[in-house]
């Protein structure tokens, strides 16, 4: 039945005239395109996560954040195997490499479960699959799966191996990550192809969760006269040579989470941990070339993480509010609870309503993930369904050493990079930067709100608001400052096409 009398074509133009249903109405499309099964999976991972918070996390964070204080030196390593105990680092590792395969869509409501209780302990473990999200997109499948089974296998010894990811230099950070700007950047590092592999000089820092990680995904710009064409990524373990730990910065907030230096002196990294490399002969000889390749590797990492980074952010503004609430309902003033006085209200309401805007504004960038974005083959039907009806043990005797054949990668970088559009990497890159940009800022909203509700109170430590103060301001230069994420949404997603703009000049 034709209600509107138009034509398929004319109905078809209208909805591709801004905004665009495939950039603004991801969550509707969802319901269509992906399998029911994804809400069981997205409450099961927020019951684990609210599980460990409350068994965890609540009992001892304000301890923990005081031992940080105190001793420099001090990393939560009873925590992190705590983690370990709950199957944390491997709860969303894929079945095709081995893992539970809880969907992916989960990862971000279960990041704000954490963070609601503690960020630093949320960031501990989102740290982890940032890593991995840095390493998928290399679509290097047997170096993934060697990771993967070596973080599952350590986890299960009790012993847990993280992730990391690994680009800032002492002159050269958020220009790095991001496309429109790598021209611009200063990168000090060096390598070097050398027989067999490849070596490492330099140092970088502000590394999250460096000396609590042994797997580090390290990026680097291989020609310095060619930026934007020379992503070069190794996989670097813990024990290899010429690696070390240098220096813990010493943080505001987020205190149980280091940030750490990593330094590479003479550093050899055989071949076999290359994970992807622009200027390999796949991507020169292609028709969309090394830039591309570049582009895309960088905007799947950033979209994926950064909406964990706007998950980390909600949970940060969602744990101020909840503090605030109880302490309202204790409090009298003036022989009066303070939650029953109208200004008190009002005030609780605009914090509880900016929890749920920045939910819905992390959720619609996963969803976009799941529609255009790394996790987009997961969440194709036929795969989807794969993975929830087949056990775990056909994965690991059946596609595993599938995985290891180069045949794999290949397969897997045609889909994510030689048939990938530019639509579908806009659409989840302008998210990632929408999300990340509104869930830090409402949050620190959320801060000042709690500490303007309870006055003094708010700086006293065992209330628990100015750690939530301290740790909040952190996310707004996360992942690339507020104001990058800015320049990478127009590009993306407000000013894409319109052909007399330009970018960064």
């Amino acid at each position: 039945m034709n209600r509107s009398g138009m034509s398929g074509r004319e109905r078809k133009g209208l909805l591709n005239e801004g905004p665009k249903i495939w950039e603004v109405y991801n969550g509707l499309e969802c319901q269509h395109r992906i399998n029911r099964g994804t809400h069981r999976d997205i409450k099961e991972a927020i019951a684990i996560a609210r599980k460990f918070a409350k068994e965890v996390i609540r009992p001892a964070y304000l301890d923990i954040d005081l031992k940080c204080m105190a001793d420099h030196d001090y990393l939560p390593w009873e925590v992190v195997k705590k983690a370990g105990e709950y199957r944390l680092f491997s709860l969303f590792v894929p079945k095709f490499f081995g893992g539970p395969g809880l969907g992916f869509l989960g990862i971000y409501p279960f990041a704000e479960e954490i963070s609601a209780a503690c960020p630093a302990m949320g960031h501990i473990v989102m740290v982890h699959y940032c890593g991995m999200a840095t390493l998928f997109p290399s679509m290097n499948a047997r170096l993934i799966r060697m990771v993967l089974k070596d973080v599952m296998k350590s986890e299960r010894e009790g012993a847990p191996r993280l992730c990391t990811i690994v680009v800032t230099e002492p002159e050269s950070g958020t220009d790095v990550q991001e496309p429109l700007l790598v021209q611009h950047a200063r990168p000090g590092s060096s390598v070097k192809r050398v027989e067999g592999g490849w070596v490492i000089n330099g140092k970088k820092i502000f590394i999250s969760s460096g000396h609590l990680s042994h797997w580090h995904i390290a990026n680097f710009i291989e020609d310095k006269k060619n930026k934007p064409e020379s992503w070069l990524q190794l996989v670097v373990p813990n024990g290899t040579p010429g690696f070390s730990f240098g220096a813990r910065e010493k943080k505001m907030g987020q205190l149980a989470c280091p940030a750490s230096e990593l330094l590479f002196d003479d550093c050899f990294v055989p071949d076999s941990m290359v994970s992807v490399r622009s200027q390999d002969k796949e991507f020169t000889a292609s028709k969309k070339g090394p830039r591309w390749m570049c582009h895309t590797v960088v905007d799947h990492v950033t979209a994926s993480t950064r909406t964990g980074t706007a998950a980390i952010s909600t949970g940060i503004g969602r744990g101020a509010y909840e503090r605030a609430l109880e302490y309202a309902r204790k409090k009298t003033v003036n022989g009066e609870l303070l939650v029953n006085q109208q200004w008190a209200q009002m005030m609780l309401t605009e914090m509880y309503r900016n929890v749920n805007v920045s939910r819905a504004a992390y959720m619609e960038s996963a969803f976009t993930l799941a529609l255009s974005g790394l996790f987009k083959l997961m969440y194709l039907k036929p795969v989807d369904r794969l993975q929830r009806v087949l056990p775990r043990w056909y994965f690991r005797m059946i596609i595993g050493p599938f995985l290891n054949l180069k045949v794999a990668t290949w397969l897997l970088r045609k889909y994510y990079y030689h048939w990938y559009t530019v639509e579908e990497r806009s659409a989840s890159s302008g998210w990632g930067s929408t999300c990340k940009i509104e869930c830090s800022d409402t949050a620190l909203a959320n801060c000042n709100i709690a500490l303007d509700l309870m006055g003094v109170d708010g700086l006293r430590h065992e209330y628990g608001v100015e750690k939530s103060f301290r740790d909040i301001k952190k996310q707004q230069i996360y992942e690339s400052t507020n104001q990058v994420n800015a320049i990478n949404l127009f590009y993306c997603l407000v000013a894409r096409d319109m052909p007399e703009v330009e970018f960064c000049k």
